[in-house]
């Protein structure tokens, strides 16, 4: 997989800060994940060196189930089946597949499994196929079946947030209680800074490249996740997007610029703001309040008031 997003998310556990880090007493690690990263912030007394396998095990598996991008991974053999039957999968796969639909179906169908070959069109994605609708994919604990069979699975919109919820599953069974990590942009925090404040993100501003903050948030146990136009998208005079609205076959709207979403699991925050991104910034936020989802949605110019947020998302924000 590749990611979407990783320029829109900064932890302030990072390059940032790290005069600040040394004099807190934390260790940074971290490694390659799905075409971009992952981060992890402990105290300096964890054992990363025993923690890491287990972390890089957990990203080869996703990877190896979920990535369109490896022929031989497990979405990719379900994609190119022609059979109606229910095929044989890894509970991992069908668990997250299980996932994508129901927040599918909670979202109206803004959040789309089966946009894959819309993106391919556009130029940001790999799957070949018809595009479909998420009605005809259908998930149960070992398997998956679909109705029609050029129907295609893309797992690009949720995958990265599951493996960061399996992450921070893992540490857990490990004893590490308070930790701060990131995949692919998406963060989701355990307890407290080492310090013994509260961990605190930085969002990227996407209208600026030097790194500049949109807002400065205190996650607490939530995940956040960020998802916008700004690093796979084409702007100009015909400006398009690697974010699919499925309603209309078509890039969504270039004015929304980002949305940001706290969600009690990374998959669901990761999925949910692709889902309101892909909706533009007023139907976005008005299904973001029918839905009570904690968001932060960024607009250009022409959407008049920039800024908007819904449901608990401004307790959140520090800055």
């Amino acid at each position: 997989m590749t990611t979407t997003r990783r320029s829109l998310m900064l932890g302030l556990f990072g390059t940032l800060c790290a005069p600040a880090i040394a004099k807190a007493g934390v260790q940074v690690d971290g490694g390659h994940a799905f075409g971009s990263s992952w981060r992890i912030t402990v105290g300096n007394a964890v054992p990363m060196y025993r923690l890491r396998p287990r972390i890089e095990a957990i990203i080869a598996e996703v990877d190896s189930q979920m990535s369109p991008y490896r022929r031989a991974s497990d979405l990719s053999r379900f994609n190119r089946a022609g059979t109606l039957d229910w095929q044989p999968m890894p509970t991992a796969l069908c668990h997250v597949t299980t996932e994508a639909l129901r927040i599918a179906a909670r979202t109206g169908g803004a959040f789309d499994p089966t946009v894959g070959p819309i993106v391919s069109r556009l130029g940001f994605g790999p799957i070949k196929g018809r595009a479909g609708h998420h009605s005809g994919l259908h998930a149960h604990a070992t398997a998956l079946r679909k109705d029609t069979p050029d129907l295609t699975l893309d797992l690009c919109g949720i995958a990265k947030g599951y493996s960061l919820d399996r992450i921070v599953g893992e540490l857990t069974r490990a004893g590490v209680s308070d930790a701060l990590v990131e995949v692919g942009g998406e963060v989701r925090a355990t307890g407290t800074h080492p310090d013994g404040r509260d961990w605190r993100v930085a969002i990227a501003d996407p209208r600026v490249r030097n790194g500049s903050a949109l807002a400065i948030v205190a996650p607490g146990q939530l995940a956040l996740a960020t998802s916008g136009p700004a690093v796979n998208g084409l702007a100009g005079s015909i400006s398009t997007s690697h974010i699919i609205d499925p309603a209309h076959g078509k890039a969504a709207s270039s004015s929304l610029l980002s949305v940001s979403v706290l969600s009690p699991t990374a998959a669901e925050a990761d999925a949910l703001a692709t889902a309101l991104c892909a909706l533009g910034p007023e139907a976005g936020a008005g299904l973001a309040r029918r839905l009570d989802i904690s968001a932060l949605f960024l607009c250009n110019a022409d959407c008049g008031r920039s800024e908007v947020t819904t449901g608990r998302f401004s307790q959140h924000l520090l800055i």
